[in-house]
């Protein structure tokens, strides 16, 4: 049973991945996690309390569909001031997570027999959320020994093609794109009347890079429409809070699908994103930090073993080519099965990951290594 839509679709390697890992535990056994992306520290408090606050004072109720006034205005402010991007609060969609945005964005801009383009390799859920709108994923190589650039992208164009996905910081590589990169990109955008979705949801995990919004770019602010949120940047995964901003005919399309969907997002929850813009910032520069020293750590440990590893500038993760030890598909089972080490195998994220594995390396300096370790056992 089910629609032939649905039937498009593949389970989530990555939430496979962990629900195995899960499984294991639950038979006693101890996994090192390199699985999920999700940040290992606790929401900074006073998001908590703000949250707790509003929930205490009765902000219990409906919400309107698009969000809070105080949250849209407060997320407009940043997009000006941090991504140069000219948006008014009125242009802010809050919705329950950065996902329920990314699906809204197809299901608002493609019809059935569209083409929409993905950087390969790319997070798994761009995939299914083009294919749930009826469209077709049309997957450009990109180069894994230049950050993952985009290679030839011109070339995979066509009269079907309506949307390109881009995604800086990006997952599973941690690629953060530079500004010529994303300058060709919108420059065949506009040639060719195309918009594009950019998904700026790991823009303050960064490493020594700068971060671009390629809406603020010349001739693209009509044509992007930048997708973003809260979960990664304040450890907010649970709290299902995103964003979106597109132009009125798109966002009025999305609010039309958030309305007979969700309703709105959760109350309580719009108040404590409303603490995370305008409160201290401190807890995620220490987070940053520590994530950096922990990729630091990663990546020496898969140099010394001889695993090939681009350096990842942004993000959570590790794209490691392990194609001398097998494709990433066996190397993911034979770690978790023979190591008790989590990882996911490349190619959930496109046909170019199938000889490399994502290692998500947001989990202590110890546990990093005890995975080490392990893998190391396994492997060589």
């Amino acid at each position: 049973m089910g629609s032939s839509r649905l039937k498009r679709v593949e389970e989530s390697a990555t939430i496979k991945v962990a629900n195995m890992a899960t499984k294991l535990r639950q038979q006693g056994v101890d996994v090192v996690s390199f699985s999920l992306g999700e940040p290992d520290f606790d929401t900074p408090e006073h998001i908590c309390e703000a949250a707790c606050q509003a929930m205490y004072r009765g902000e219990t109720h409906y919400t309107p569909p698009a969000g809070i006034p105080e949250l849209r205005e407060a997320i407009a402010e940043k997009l000006r001031t941090e991504n140069k991007l000219d948006v008014k609060g009125s242009d802010v969609l809050v919705t329950p997570g950065a996902k329920q945005a990314i699906f809204e964005v197809m299901l608002t801009v493609l019809d059935d027999g569209d083409e929409a383009i993905l950087f390969d390799p790319a997070w798994v859920s761009y995939d299914s959320a083009v294919k749930f709108a009826g469209a077709n994923p049309v997957w450009v190589p990109t180069d894994a020994n230049d950050r993952f650039k985009p290679q030839d992208l011109e070339e995979y164009i066509t009269d079907k093609t309506r949307l390109i996905v881009v995604n800086s910081p990006g997952n599973p590589t941690g690629a953060v794109y530079d500004r010529q990169t994303l300058k060709n990109i919108a420059d065949l955008a506009i040639d060719h009347d195309l918009l594009v979705l950019s998904d700026e949801i790991y823009e303050k995990i960064i490493y020594d890079k700068e971060h671009l919004s390629i809406g603020s770019m010349e001739g693209m602010h009509d044509r992007t429409i930048t997708v973003n949120g809260f979960s990664k940047a304040y450890a907010m995964t649970g709290w299902r809070l995103g964003y979106v901003c597109a132009r009125p005919d798109i966002f009025e399309g999305m609010l039309k699908i958030q309305s007979h969907s969700v309703s709105n997002t959760t109350t309580f929850v719009q108040h404590g994103g409303v603490a995370a813009l305008k409160g201290p910032q401190e807890p995620l520069a220490e987070m940053v930090n520590k994530f950096k020293a922990r990729r630091n750590l990663l990546i020496e440990e898969l140099y010394g073993m001889g695993i090939k590893c681009q350096m990842p500038d942004g993000a959570f993760y590790a794209f490691a080519d392990v194609s001398e030890f097998g494709d990433g598909d066996k190397v993911a089972e034979k770690l978790l099965m023979d190591a008790h080490v989590a990882v996911t195998a490349g190619s959930a994220f496109g046909e170019s990951g199938r000889n490399f594995i994502r290692m998500s390396y947001a989990t202590s300096q110890d546990r990093i290594k005890e995975g080490i370790a392990r893998i190391e056992d396994a492997l060589i």
